[in-house]
């Protein structure tokens, strides 16, 4: 899962699709990352995170959600899942 703040002020002025966040262009990030090999899901998320500030320079923060289903931990656990929370101003 995926939140977003972004300022969207000029989006709703002007009812242009270029005027808002490319919701398109988040979930092709969050389908290429998704598919790269990784061994922790917190790697995943960063650049997850990282990508999506890169792409969309109207996104002020950012919220992601990743989730392993069936982890080999041992026991009967459903699926675990990480939240990473990003700012722009750390991107700077």
């Amino acid at each position: 899962d995926l939140e977003v703040d972004a300022n969207l002020r000029n989006s709703a002025k002007s009812d242009l699709l270029r005027d808002t966040v490319d919701y398109v262009c988040l979930n092709r990030v969050i389908r290429e990352e998704m598919l790269k090999p990784s061994h922790l899901l917190e790697s995943v998320a960063k650049r997850i995170l990282d990508r999506i500030f890169y792409e969309d320079k109207l996104i002020e923060n950012a919220t992601v959600w990743v989730s392993k289903i069936n982890p080999p931990i041992g026991g009967d656990v459903e699926k675990v899942t990480i939240k990473m929370t990003e700012s722009r101003k750390n991107y700077q």
